[in-house]
């Protein structure tokens, strides 16, 4: 019959894939029960990692089994998404998490496609998640995620958000007409913004992913600094010109208070659906020079496939239609980055304190 820390020092031989450490040192082992040559566990996982459970578990068993007198293993592994640290005097919102910014500084370089599918990515990992299209003047979501329909409201203040794959979503585009130009100045596009952030009734995320607007103008720094952010992805192309805005991108959030999560590098490379030849159209591998000279995680780089365009046109983005596909693991990849680093992070504990308030008496 093994004792506890016999089994604890075969466990941990096993190492956490997304972060390098055994789950030991990490305390995620947890509710040891030893019972003869029956042992029982439980992993606790602060990120997402459905697609990786199964070897998980395996490798678990493996090594249970190497400790004295081990026959029969059960391991139960849950997943536990908590509140992180956001800006310094800002509140967290209820029902949501963690909140992330997915930003370009400019447009035309797939930052909409990109957190369609970081999002879709993060719930196919097991986690609760939403989607708010920050983009007033072009809102794009609705298409993306085959969503054509109004929200509704059963009070006449607030909004529940729309369901489509699995995620919660939100846009101005669901509440105009396809057609309809947004000639708004900034102050009431930013209003109307917070109105959509706030006054929807998300319902217990994880994370709520906010497909930010191109640029770094009057919307992109007020969201910064108003609304709870754990952290940025910043998506750029290889090319020259659209890294100079993305480096704009990254100040911005650094001067708020924001954390780069990482940067993904889009159209990276072209692969000839003829002849397979492949090509770097924008350039090669700008991104990834860029983030390591600034010290940012290098998420990954994303192929310039037709394929992730007409997917997305159709309503229903690479991680749904095509989920075995090449793409739709790199886009799970990057997801799996993003919630290992936003689970590293420190935590958020404001939701255990009490509300102090002072009243004058007499």
């Amino acid at each position: 019959m093994a004792t506890q820390d016999q089994l604890l020092a075969a466990l941990a031989g096993v190492t956490d894939p997304n972060t390098g450490r055994d789950f030991v040192a990490t305390k995620s082992v947890r509710n040891i029960q030893i019972e003869g040559g029956d042992v029982s566990f439980d992993l606790e996982l602060g990120y997402p990692a459905k697609s990786q459970l199964a070897a998980l578990r395996k490798a678990l068993v493996a090594a249970a089994k190497t400790a004295p007198g081990v026959d029969n293993v059960s391991v139960n592994i849950n997943t536990k998404v908590t509140a992180h640290a956001v800006q310094r005097g800002v509140q967290l919102m209820p029902n949501v998490k963690n909140i992330v910014a997915v930003a370009s500084g400019k447009g035309g370089v797939g930052k909409s496609t990109t957190a369609a599918n970081l999002a879709l990515a993060l719930a196919a990992e097991g986690a609760k998640v939403g989607i708010l299209d920050a983009d007033i003047y072009g809102p794009s979501q609705p298409m993306m995620l085959g969503i054509d329909r109004r929200p509704e409201s059963d009070d006449g203040q607030t909004m529940e958000p729309l369901e489509n794959h699995g995620i919660q979503v939100m846009s101005i585009g669901f509440l105009i007409d396809q057609a309809e130009a947004m000639i708004w100045r900034g102050p009431m596009a930013t209003q109307s913004l917070e109105q959509l952030l706030r006054q929807t009734n998300w319902s217990d995320l994880d994370f709520l992913i906010v497909d930010m607007p191109p640029g770094t103008g009057d919307i992109q720094l007020t969201l910064s600094q108003r609304v709870p952010m754990t952290g940025a992805v910043i998506v750029t192309t290889p090319q020259d010109i659209a890294l100079i805005d993305a480096k704009k991108a990254v100040t911005m959030f650094e001067k708020v208070g924001v954390p780069i999560l990482g940067v993904v590098e889009n159209m990276a490379v072209h692969i000839c659906s003829k002849c397979g030849h492949a090509e770097h159209i924008f350039g090669e591998g700008g991104g990834k020079r860029w983030a390591q000279e600034k010290g940012i995680d290098f998420l990954g780089a994303l192929p310039l496939d037709m394929a992730i365009r007409l997917q997305a046109d159709s309503g229903k983005p690479t991680v749904v239609a095509d989920p075995d596909g090449q793409a739709a693991g790199l886009y799970r990849s990057i997801a799996r980055q993003v919630a290992v680093k936003i689970a590293g992070k420190a935590k958020d504990f404001s939701a255990r304190f009490p509300t102090i308030t002072v009243s004058k008496t007499t």
